[in-house]
């Protein structure tokens, strides 16, 4: 188990490029299923999750090239279909949960998809049943072993296009049913689809690829279906979830940090957030510009004079996996705050740590949590830490590099699994971070 060892206290200064965006390379990686055809991807983050994913197409049979940093081309025109009953596949496809994601093209070309009950992060219940709801208004059979924990779909004479009204706008869900759809005879109607960013790519990617997607960016999609797809290039977006980490991390340490190429015009509501607890970000060009707030910043209250609540929303409401961050960046705030974190139970349950480190925090239940900022009139201690996942380990690091003192954190593995190099990258810009096997 990995640990790092940072010494908190320090202001760091500099450029940083975010990588390119995790929860959207998950996706992209999984259409190249769509198509026996070369499709080529740049920007694809060099971490565990998608590393894993990659690793697992390859022994699917897809033909793999690095081209370059980041830059990767996929021939999916030799699949070995019988690997996906295979025991290597089970154990493989369980420990990602970004996996699932290949039931839908594979079921869209093929007929059919299996997927073992897939793994990830422990933030609370994630229920699968929108993916699979979605492939049987499309036709297709489901069947799951539930000693084997194993789902299998099937669809032998294709999947025909209809109108379906998701019971919840899962990112994930969408897309694995857009790309079984992309494929099905005859028209499909998404309704309550989700929107986000990586989504949107995911669509236009297969719109490269001579699909027919129409609705892209709103809640309402529609899918002609083709009788096949071709080859493409695409190229990943920025990570919107590390974009804001280096926010909230350039104001935990008061630090003057420009986030360099960061797709403004993708990033939604989420620079207005951290507006709302006082930071300044500042627009230039396409990049942020985070000044040293030496003066500390102070949470906005509503009109009424009521303390500020921030919750998370499906897009374009605020990104869960930014939550733990906003938490983490209110400790050292003047004023007061509720986070309410709706989608996941399990989320908050890190602020433990947190309060160990002398923040003061109030755990009212599973989903809210009520912070009193310090405004920097008294620092977090260095610790001993366990990162839980991946969102709440980069929260906890941030915690460290504005702490007094020498923190530890084990199981690095999980941060590693959404940040690449960030040792490295921290480093460059003045931290005093080091990896320890």
């Amino acid at each position: 188990m990995g640990t790092f060892q940072i010494e908190g206290g320090h202001r760091l200064k500099g450029d940083i490029q975010p990588q390119g965006a995790k929860n959207e390379a998950l996706q992209i990686l999984c259409a190249v299923l769509l198509t026996p055809e070369k499709v080529t991807i740049s920007n694809i983050p060099d971490i565990r999750d998608v590393n894993k994913l990659i690793t697992l197409l390859g022994n699917l049979g897809v033909k793999i090239q690095k081209l370059g940093a980041n830059e990767y081309s996929f021939q999916s025109d030799e699949l070995n279909l019988e690997y996906l009953e295979s025991e290597q596949f089970k154990k493989e496809g369980s420990g990602l949960r970004g996996s699932i994601m290949i039931v839908g093209p594979l079921l869209g070309r093929f007929g059919k998809g299996y997927i073992p009950t897939p793994g990830g992060d422990k933030i609370g219940r994630r229920r699968l049943d929108t993916h699979f709801e979605g492939f049987i208004k499309l036709g297709a059979s489901f069947r799951y072993n539930r000693e084997e924990r194993f789902y299998g779909v099937e669809a032998p004479d294709g999947l025909t296009g209809t109108y379906m009204l998701l019971d919840e706008a899962s990112v994930t869900g969408t897309a694995n049913i857009v790309m079984a759809a992309a494929l099905a005879k005859g028209k499909t109607t998404i309704y309550n689809a989700a929107c986000e960013p990586y989504l949107q790519q995911l669509c236009k990617m297969i719109n490269r690829m001579g699909g027919k997607i129409s609705g892209i960016g709103s809640n309402m999609l529609q899918i002609e279906g083709v009788d096949s797809l071709g080859a493409c290039e695409h190229r990943v977006l920025p990570d919107m979830i590390e974009i804001g980490s280096w926010i909230g991390l350039a104001a935990m340490t008061k630090s003057d940090i420009t986030i360099k190429n960061v797709s403004w015009d993708d990033l939604g509501i989420i620079p207005n957030t951290f507006r709302k607890l006082g930071i300044t970000v500042e627009r230039q060009g396409d990049d942020i510009h985070i000044p040293a707030h030496k003066d500390g910043y102070e949470i906005e209250s509503y009109i009424d004079g009521s303390f500020m609540t921030i919750a998370d929303a499906p897009w374009p409401g605020f990104t869960p996996d930014l939550l733990s961050i906003i938490l983490v960046v209110a400790t050292q705030a003047r004023g007061e705050v509720m986070v309410h974190q709706k989608m996941f139970e399990s989320r908050l349950f890190f602020t433990d740590k947190l309060i160990d480190m002398g923040a003061k925090i109030i755990l009212c239940d599973p989903h809210r949590a009520t912070i009193i900022g310090h405004d920097f009139k008294s620092t977090l201690k260095a610790t001993t830490m366990v990162s839980p996942d991946i969102r709440a380990g980069i929260s906890l690091l941030i915690a460290a590099l504005s702490a007094k003192g020498t923190s530890t954190i084990h199981n690095i593995e999980q941060i590693d699994r959404g940040y690449e190099r960030i040792d490295e990258r921290l480093r460059a810009i003045g931290a005093k971070i080091v990896r320890t096997a």
